[in-house]
């Protein structure tokens, strides 16, 4: 069957042009960014001149008007004679006419001392009459000979406005000042709802004139301390301390102008995005042309290619079937080397692995030798020291003529040898993995009886024993010889652990009746457990102690002969300091066990 033809053209070429050829939209994003910023500019250039020209000749228009007012007979008879209200009455008159004549917001007049005599506006609920303004700097500036300007926030009215004052004279003597203030808030009305917006700011920085309401009074740049105490002292805005406008720098085009007659700033904003969404037009026109451009490349090359691909296609799939036969002839003449190969090897391993299990057979029956005799070693040395013992004392009761206490060591002997020879039943049961019913064992015979095997070593280290037993007899499900063979090795390793510490050396025994059973607690003061000797405690031949001293049997046979009873032991660390250890037990019918015991079943 002839393959299938590969699928063309190659587009990873065109990908790898069209990456080569991207660069170049940058250069045109660049001459668009620059072209539609230079006309944004020239026309909001043309709005802000329109838009000063229109301010200022609104001040213009109004800045003459008290000069020309203040030589008017009615208002210097009312600031030669304020005492006469006739007198104050024409002037209030006359300023209303001229007010709404003129249009302006509101003219008043002010004696010397900065008291309003007479407003236009005297008939409103608002009236400047009977107000002193001597605070503002427009007063002082008129009293001084000059013509007052200032903007500000009316104290009063709570009006912006813009005011104009100018002395009025009687000769060379100034008796009084007229003040015209103009209304601005129209200036603003004028702009309209376009995205560019307007900002005017006093000398102080304070905007006072914008096409956003919420930029009104607030502070585009910090200001210093003289300037806080000069806005405190005339009062110009709504607020002692202008807040901070926080405008990005890269979110607006600003175009500014000053005006030298008022000390303000006129600026223009217009948000990035009048020149972003031009410009973004561009590149997407750009990038569509150049990826036509690519597409059209792109069909060229497929129609030139196609032809010549199938020419080398169909002399490649010769090659290429030519080549699979010799590969086939090749692959099953390996294949045939490496069966013979497999063959000889199973045939090896299979020998291998009789030797390996007969090599392990021989390891476990060692191992099983090596941990039989560790284990008689272990636990037949108790026993011979107790032998031991008796046996010294034996001799000097002889010495001493005591005969029945000799006679009576020598039984114990005895006894002892018999337990010796129960214990190596037990463990020769053990090994065979021959299996004990429990029966019914009283606890604290058994205890006395490790205890006294033990009685003399722990005389000897001055150890103070705290028994904490219930006067009535505790039974438990056990076996006889292999409960005294548990408790003798945990007493035992108890005074090992108190060698290691000075007097006062103490072992508490104490037990308790539960549920589940009886728990036998058996505590000392000595070290305690180390974490690594908490988690293998009970591992077999692992020993704190020297090779001298013990296997690392001892618990090991324990917790097997515990598990054995139906029974669990447990290693912990007392809160008090040094070890404690727990031995819970199945509870045992009370009275003699009717089934028979293990020492002589064994």
């Amino acid at each position: 069957m002839t393959p299938p033809l590969p699928r063309r053209p190659r587009w990873r070429s065109l990908a790898l042009l069209a990456l080569c050829l991207a660069p170049l939209l940058w250069p045109l994003e660049h001459l668009a960014e620059r072209y539609y910023r230079s006309e944004l500019a020239g026309q909001n250039r043309q709005t802000l001149d329109l838009y000063v020209a229109n301010l200022l000749g609104t001040l213009h228009r109004y800045e003459v008007l008290p000069q020309i007012l203040g030589d008017l007979p009615a208002l210097r008879t009312a600031l030669a004679e304020p005492e006469v209200s006739s007198h104050l009455a024409n002037a209030n008159l006359l300023l209303q006419d001229v007010a709404a004549q003129a249009g302006v917001e509101v003219m008043y007049l002010m004696d010397t001392n900065g008291k309003t005599l007479a407003a236009s506006n005297w008939d409103k609920q608002d009236s400047f009459v009977g107000r002193n303004f001597s605070f503002r700097p427009y007063f002082s500036e008129a009293m001084a000979g000059r013509l007052g300007r200032f903007f500000g926030l009316g104290t009063t009215s709570a009006k912006r406005g813009y005011f104009f004052a100018a002395a009025v004279h009687d000769g060379d003597k100034i008796i009084g000042v007229l003040v015209v203030k103009v209304d601005l808030d129209h200036t603003e009305s004028l702009w309209g709802n376009t995205p560019e917006q307007l900002l005017v700011t006093d000398h102080n920085g304070v905007v006072i004139l914008t096409s956003r309401p919420q930029w009104r009074f607030r502070a585009t740049r910090p200001l210093t301390e003289e300037e806080r105490q000069a806005i405190i002292a005339i009062q110009p805005y709504p607020t002692r301390d202008p807040q901070p406008l926080a405008l990005s720098p890269t979110a607006w085009l600003r175009q500014s102008t000053a005006i030298a007659e008022t000390g303000w700033n006129v600026e223009i904003l217009a948000p990035r995005s009048l020149i972003n969404r031009p410009v973004r037009t561009v590149v997407a026109v750009g990038g569509a042309t150049l990826l036509v451009l690519m597409l059209l490349l792109g069909l060229m090359m497929q129609r030139r290619r196609h032809y010549l691909d199938r020419i080398a296609f169909e002399a490649k799939a010769r090659r290429e079937l030519e080549r699979r036969v010799a590969e086939r002839t090749s692959d099953l003449e390996g294949l045939n080397r490496r069966l013979k190969q497999e063959v000889l090897e199973r045939e090896h391993a299979q020998q291998e692995l009789v030797r390996a299990q007969d090599d392990l057979v021989q390891a476990g029956k060692l191992s099983a030798l090596g941990t039989m005799s560790a284990s008689i070693s272990h636990e037949l040395n108790q026993p011979l020291a107790a032998i031991r013992s008796y046996a010294e004392n034996a001799e000097i009761l002889l010495d001493h003529e005591r005969t029945s206490d000799a006679r009576g060591n020598l039984k114990l002997i005895s006894e002892l040898t018999g337990r010796m020879a129960s214990i190596i039943a037990h463990l020769r049961a053990f090994a065979r993995r021959d299996r004990h019913a429990p029966e019914s064992v009283a606890l604290q015979p058994a205890l006395d009886d490790a205890l006294a095997l033990l009685a003399k070593r722990r005389r000897a280290m001055e150890v103070e024993l705290i028994r904490d037993l219930p006067e009535a007899t505790l039974w438990v499900q056990a076996g006889e010889t292999r409960l005294r063979q548990v408790l003798g090795n945990l007493l035992a390793n108890a005074l090992d652990a108190l060698t290691e510490k000075g007097p006062p050396r103490k072992l508490w025994l104490s037990a308790q009746t539960t549920e589940q059973g009886v728990n036998l607690y058996i505590r000392d003061n000595g070290p305690g457990f180390c974490m690594e000797a908490l988690g293998r405690a009970s591992e077999p031949f692992y020993t704190t102690k020297t090779r001298t001293q013990g296997l690392g049997l001892g618990l090991a046979i324990c917790e097997t002969l515990m598990r054995a009873f139906g029974g669990e032991l447990l290693f912990a660390n007392h809160k008090e300091g040094g070890a404690l250890l727990t031995l819970k037990l199945r509870a045992g019918s009370p009275g003699v066990s009717v089934q028979p015991s293990e020492d002589r079943s064994v």
